[in-house]
């Protein structure tokens, strides 16, 4: 298949995933009493997740750069990390805002997600995965979040989404299409992109949706 075809095939698979991926978020935002009204402590423990998040994607993409052979994709991904730790300084402080001091944060620990990524061998795998799907999960369900921080007055955490973070995380999706495009052109590589695709976004709604349940809202942050 043509590379551009591919691509628009890839997409309509992503765009299928995410929309039942942020489902939850969606209906919770439009149903009555959907915890907007919580206090400063519940935007507390939701930052800490998205620490959480930031950290580990930063970590992840600089675990893949020694082994991954295109230069390209070495940069996209060296780019990639540096971004998710500027935006875990950019969370830290506003948490230290909210009273929660950034240097009492713990990191947080292994997860069939992460453990999933950090097994992906190929730079097509790493780009499908990484780039191209976690960053597009992490874009829907920060749309959500941001929802929920308007709803809450909190006008500071939702400038810092909207003018930071989130248009880092569309940049790195559009970069991760750009080098699928380019990379993805065998019948092989294209199957290890979809496979990636897909399996990414199953283990982020199984999580997501555990995680819910425990924390009392699905609008909380991705990386």
């Amino acid at each position: 298949m043509q590379s551009a075809d591919f691509l628009r095939e890839l997409d309509g698979l992503k765009q299928e995933g995410l929309r039942a991926l942020t489902a939850s978020g969606s209906a919770a935002l439009g149903a009555a009493g959907a915890g907007i009204g919580a206090g400063t402590g519940d935007q507390v423990r939701l930052l800490q997740i998205a620490l959480a998040n930031e950290i580990s994607v930063s970590e992840l993409a600089a675990l893949w750069i020694p082994s991954t052979p295109e230069v390209d994709v070495k940069v996209a991904l060296a780019r990639q990390a540096g971004d998710e730790a500027r935006h875990f300084e950019l969370v830290g402080k506003r948490l230290k805002e909210l009273g929660f001091d950034p240097a009492a944060f713990v990191p947080p620990q292994p997860n069939a997600l992460f453990d999933y990524l950090k097994s992906l061998q190929t730079s097509i795998e790493r780009v499908a995965a990484g780039l191209y799907t976690l960053e597009s999960i992490a874009y829907e369900v920060n749309e959500n979040f941001m929802r929920l921080c308007s709803g809450r007055g909190d006008a500071e955490t939702l400038r810092l989404y909207r003018n930071f973070i989130q248009p880092d995380e569309e940049a790195h999706q559009r970069l991760g299409a750009a080098l699928l495009l380019k990379h993805a052109t065998t019948p092989g590589s294209q199957d290890a992109a979809r496979a990636a695709v897909l399996k990414t976004i199953e283990i982020a709604g199984t999580l997501r949706a555990r995680a819910a349940l425990l924390i009392g809202t699905p609008c909380f942050p991705g990386c």
